[in-house]
């Protein structure tokens, strides 16, 4: 945060400084790029200073939060933007006691930002990291996106941190032969509203490759439109040729316009489901047919199930609906009948749940023996349940044990003051107290002994300082002792002179 002079408004700053490739050594307003990735780092820079003008240029887009400026300092860039007072998305749902809302409600937060996700692409940029933690609530009720990168930062196959968001990070975003594409970002907004509707995140896209179910409790599943759980299964597709391939084709399926409606209604002989390709080559591909089915609970009643993408399927007890490829076998699909005092194990991890939130929900503590364990976490924030020891969706018998993980946050350590020692002794007692080590020469015209540490704001992070265990420490060493003299040629010439 800053305050903006000219604007004279509180403002946000954003540098452009990537873990691994530059560093701030402390005293110096200029950054260190590591000499080797010099090269990548001018590329990377100018990328973000292109993202950011690009963003400047769209300062009418209602969810998108106003960028000022653009400019370059101290070796790098910086973008400048408006303040905006907000909670994430994340944080909102986390407050609402059933941990999700309707279709109505969501339908009003979500639609608009699909106009400027629409805008987005039409300018050539994939935000590539939408999530709950990156959709923000402001007071004057609208959803506003951030957290925009690089394109770079958000495929696992660069020099960058891979921005990893499990749940919301689309297939081709890790490392295999599928492109970045506008149903990048798709993927992305679909399990936000999933998040927004079920409760729950939907599993990461690397384990769906093998598994590809996601679990709707019954009670929930009912009173979700039929054609928003169609268009969910459109925009959360595995493989991006598949997927819904642009937002208005998203949001026909959303609004359920008659088009669709009318596609939806028409009957399909009683026979086993095929997968129909579409015929135009602007749809989205590989989207099932609906076919219809006798309910084995009522008279002649019609259901309509979506295939390939979604199959609801009514589980006895359990009451769970499974959305799930269409290209399973039958011993893919769920027995309607389960053995009384089964339950579903829930997925504690990817809803983002602390440990008051499981503690406080009767029916868990009472068909599950719970207990909680505490581990230190990079990952995860403080309190937040990461790991559980039973998967979720696993059907296990009640009182069943259940450990789940609560982060006790980032474990730190206070950062040992090694200025003026050697530097073998230095990283020695660094690295004893977890920290990783790397060193920059510098010059040494002052007598000071080869390789030691500089004494004064040698170090980044400083001695004294209370930092994350593992996290790199830069060391100032002085190098070989310079000495000048002046060449005997140059006095004689002074003398002539």
């Amino acid at each position: 945060m800053a305050y903006d002079t000219q604007l004279d408004n509180i403002v946000v700053v954003r540098e452009f400084l990537p873990k691994g490739i530059a560093n701030r050594l402390e005293g110096n307003n200029d950054i260190h790029i590591r000499e080797r990735y010099r090269s990548s780092f001018d590329k990377y820079k100018t990328s973000f200073i292109n993202l950011w003008t690009a963003i400047i240029k769209m300062h009418n887009l209602s969810a998108v939060i106003t960028t000022y400026d653009v400019f370059e300092a101290n070796s790098t860039a910086y973008a400048v933007m408006e303040y905006v007072d907000s909670i994430s998305l994340r944080e909102f749902l986390l407050r609402i006691p059933d941990g999700h809302i309707t279709w109505e409600k969501a339908q009003i937060m979500f639609m608009p930002v699909l106009t400027t996700l629409e805008a987005l692409h039409s300018n050539g940029i994939i935000h590539g990291g939408i999530c709950p933690d990156n959709l923000m609530l402001c007071r004057d009720g609208k959803i506003r996106l951030k957290g925009f990168c690089i394109s770079e930062a958000n495929a696992f196959a660069s020099e960058l941190e891979f921005n990893v968001n499990e749940g919301y990070t689309a297939l081709e975003q890790y490392d295999n032969n599928h492109k970045m594409c506008p149903a990048t970002d798709i993927y992305a907004f679909s399990a936000c509203v999933f998040r927004a509707l079920v409760g729950q995140n939907p599993p990461d896209a690397k384990s769906r490759e093998t598994n590809d179910k996601l679990m709707i409790p019954n009670s929930i599943a009912e009173n979700i439109p039929t054609h928003i759980i169609k268009a969910l299964g459109g925009g959360l597709q595995i493989y991006p040729e598949r997927r819904i391939q642009t937002v208005s084709s998203f949001r026909e399926l959303l609004n359920a316009a008659p088009s669709v409606q009318a596609a939806a209604a028409q009957p399909v002989p009683k026979e086993e489901p095929k997968e129909i390709q579409p015929e135009k080559e602007d749809d989205y591909r590989g989207y099932p047919a609906d076919y219809e089915t006798e309910d084995k609970g009522s008279k002649g009643k019609k259901i309509t199930i979506i295939v390939l993408v979604i199959c609801i399927i009514a589980a006895a007890v359990a009451g769970a609906v499974i959305l799930t490829r269409g290209n399973s076998d039958d011993s893919d699909t769920p027995s309607e009948t389960v053995t009384l005092g089964s339950y579903d194990v829930p997925n504690f991890v990817d809803a983002g749940y602390n440990r008051s939130n499981v503690e406080n929900n009767g029916a868990w503590n009472q068909q599950f023996k719970i207990v909680f364990e505490e581990e230190y976490s990079k990952e995860a924030a403080e309190g937040i349940i990461f790991k559980q020891s039973v998967k979720a969706g696993e059907t296990v018998t009640e009182g069943t044990e259940i450990v789940l993980t609560v982060s006790k946050g980032i474990e730190t350590a206070q950062v040992p003051d090694v200025g003026g020692l050697p530097l073998e002794e230095a990283k020695k007692k660094l690295e004893e107290a977890g920290f990783t080590v790397s060193t920059v020469e510098i010059y040494n015209d002052m007598g000071y002994a080869v390789n030691t540490v500089k004494q004064n704001h040698g170090m980044a992070p400083a001695g004294g300082e209370t930092v994350a265990k593992g996290d790199e420490v830069i060391l100032q060493v002085y190098g070989e002792i310079i000495t000048t003299t002046e060449p005997e040629t140059t006095e004689q010439t002074s003398e002539n002179e």
